[in-house]
């Protein structure tokens, strides 16, 4: 009698890095790569200034990493804040390249790698920007050149902005809609809508909590593309203010919506439609028409009424409305960065920059380079191995050293073929068109990176390197698989903790409100929202963690069962709103549940052994 066969599940860190992001592509993008680094490149050598070509192709190229899809208001800071950083960091290293010795070279290193580590624990665009001051840092000391350090930060802020100028003016798909500049922001406002009728038609059923999830991912998303920066402090056109108008007309649905999954009965078909049709609306920039209105038989399917019916009269009038963010003081940015988890972030950042520029130069005077002097490479790599929020160590190790050795013999090969200098620019405008579509997978990702940055540095002059660049990528590995795992000094898991924290606070906050019977519905809806962004990014943080070897994986057990508990608690108090409004006052068996909830969040604190912000039962 045969054995049924098992399926093979791999470990998850071979999961992770087998695994790649889906999702049509974005041609605008791919447009965009393609007039960054190579025309850029191309102007460079036609004015004889080919190696501040290099470094404006290079700054393109890392802001077309940046470049995610989004509004083109958050664009500004995604791909402006690092980029400003990058040239810091440029102008750093060349000068410390010229005058430091290899122990004050490495040393300084360690210290940049500290603080961008610690700064990365902030946020996006803060790792964005602590990623290319330590790259930078290492092509301006490793890249020598005849150019002075400021020309060279020059021409790197001139390539990241010319990119970022594209982002800006040329048009994109879906930008025929009303005013072109509002794309990705009447997008990400049309997604919340879609988000609602979604978790509405999953209310009572398995795929709820899933539903929630990505209703929170949307509103996430629209608040980052309306809340980016401009010039004045409110919105100041008529098309702003009215998309300003339906994202805040969306919160009081998203509420309702929350409760009734809550309460785990299923709606009956229609009540989605009415959230659909305003998605419509949004994503076409129409009127509304006639929206069905659903039972009222219960708190919840009333506040979705009187929610359909405020969006009706907010999307006639159009007259702006409160995205609900808060900005973050400098005393709150200073804490992540210097507590606990970005401690550890910078630590191990910091090591991993160091000792791989300690090395780099012991190879480049002992000879190991060979002729050319450009031993950037083992740093530079490391930065994007040691990064955690860039995916678990294991899985980035795997899928940089896959992606550099294909990279290189692909290089080696066109190296081999085609005419310089024009054959390497044409190289060059092919893979800033690629990166748009490689950034799916981190390993593709490498692949075209290598092949790029190989064919930049052979334009300026250094020879065929292929065969040392994969030497110094695995020894980069090597390097950042040891640091990774070493023991450091206060409790492992110091970023999960660090999110998790911060997530018990601020459903703290949230839930402090609710039980005080406030009538303040936009600083309810101001906490709420700071709630649900906080669980999101602590789940986040927990998967990828779980998603790593089991020595770093172990420190995340039980992180997962306490921010579902968070994330019950948080449901539990968004229905409880639901009943305030309704009825003016909470029931006792309101408090009672969140009693309940209460306990169970202890426990699995407990069994986790994480220390929970105290919760408040009694307003």
């Amino acid at each position: 009698m045969s054995r049924p066969a098992v399926a093979f599940r791999p470990p998850p860190w071979l999961a992770h890095a087998l695994r790649a992001q889906r999702g049509p592509v974005s041609w605008s993008a791919v447009t965009r790569g393609a007039l960054s680094a190579g025309p850029l490149l191309l102007i460079a050598v036609l004015l004889d200034r080919t190696a501040l070509g290099v470094i404006a192709a290079i700054a393109a190229m890392l802001a077309g990493i940046a470049d995610r899809p989004g509004s083109r208001r958050a664009s500004v800071k995604r791909i402006g804040v690092p980029a400003l950083a990058g040239a810091g960091g440029l102008l750093v290293g060349t000068y410390a390249g010229v005058h430091a010795d290899p122990v004050a070279l490495a040393a300084l290193f360690t210290g940049i790698g500290l603080l961008a580590g610690g700064v990365s624990a902030v946020g996006p665009v803060a790792s964005g920007a602590g990623t290319q001051l330590l790259v930078a840092s290492a092509v301006g000391a490793g890249m020598p050149a005849p150019e002075a350090g400021w020309a060279r930060a020059l021409a790197f802020v001139v390539g990241a902005g010319w990119l970022l100028g594209l982002r800006l003016l040329l048009p994109t798909p879906g930008a025929t809609a009303g005013d072109f500049r509002f794309d990705g922001e009447r997008a990400a406002v049309a997604a919340v809508y879609a988000a609602v009728a979604d978790l509405l038609d999953a209310a009572g059923t398995e795929a709820a909590v899933a539903r929630r999830v990505a209703l929170t991912a949307a509103l996430d998303h629209a608040q980052d593309a309306l809340a980016g920066p401009r010039l004045r402090r409110y919105a100041s056109s008529s098309a702003e203010r009215r998309l300003h108008a339906q994202y805040a007309a969306a919160l009081p649905l998203a509420e309702a919506a929350t409760a009734l999954a809550w309460a785990g009965e299923p709606v009956v078909g229609r009540t989605s439609e009415g959230p659909r049709r305003l998605a419509a609306a949004v994503r076409e920039n129409t009127h509304t028409g006639p929206l069905p209105a659903p039972h009222r038989s219960v708190p919840a399917l009333r506040a979705l009424d009187d929610a359909l019916l405020h969006a009706a009269d907010a999307f006639d009038r159009g007259s702006g409305g409160d995205l609900h963010t808060r900005r973050r003081s400098v005393r709150d940015l200073l804490r992540v960065a210097f507590g606990v988890g970005g401690r550890e972030y910078g630590l191990r950042v910091g090591l991993c920059f160091g000792a791989s520029a300690a090395v780099a130069q012991a190879l480049h005077h002992a000879r190991w380079y060979g002729q050319h002097t450009h031993w950037y490479w083992l740093p530079a790599t490391a930065v994007f191995l040691v990064k955690p929020d860039l995916g678990p160590l294991a899985s980035r190790v795997l899928s940089r050293a896959a992606g550099t050795v294909l990279g290189a013999l692909l290089f080696a090969g066109f190296a081999a073929v085609l005419p310089r200098p024009e054959g390497l620019v044409v190289l060059v405008t092919l893979c800033g068109a690629l990166i748009p579509v490689a950034t799916r997978h981190f390993a593709a990702q490498t692949t075209v990176v290598t092949v790029l940055v190989l064919a930049l540095v052979m334009v300026g002059g250094e020879p065929q390197a292929s065969v040392s660049r994969i030497g110094e990528t695995l020894l980069a590995c090597a390097i950042v698989l040891v640091v990774g795992h070493l023991p450091m000094p206060g409790q492992r898991g110091g970023g999960v903790r660090a999110r998790l924290a911060a997530a018990g606070e601020a459903t703290q906050a949230y839930l402090a409100h609710v039980l005080s019977e406030s009538a303040d519905r936009a600083t309810r809806w101001t906490l709420r929202r700071e709630a649900y962004r906080a669980l999101a990014e602590a789940r986040t943080a927990i998967a990828l963690t779980a998603a790593e070897l089991p020595p770093l994986a172990r420190h995340s057990e039980g992180a997962d069962e306490v921010v579902a508990s968070l994330e019950r608690l948080a449901d539990a108090t968004t229905a409880c709103a639901v009943h305030l409004d309704d009825s003016g006052h909470l029931s006792a068996g309101d408090r009672e549940q969140i009693a309940a909830l209460l306990a169970e969040l202890a426990k699995d604190g407990e069994r986790a052994r994480l220390r929970l912000p105290e919760l408040p039962l009694a307003g």
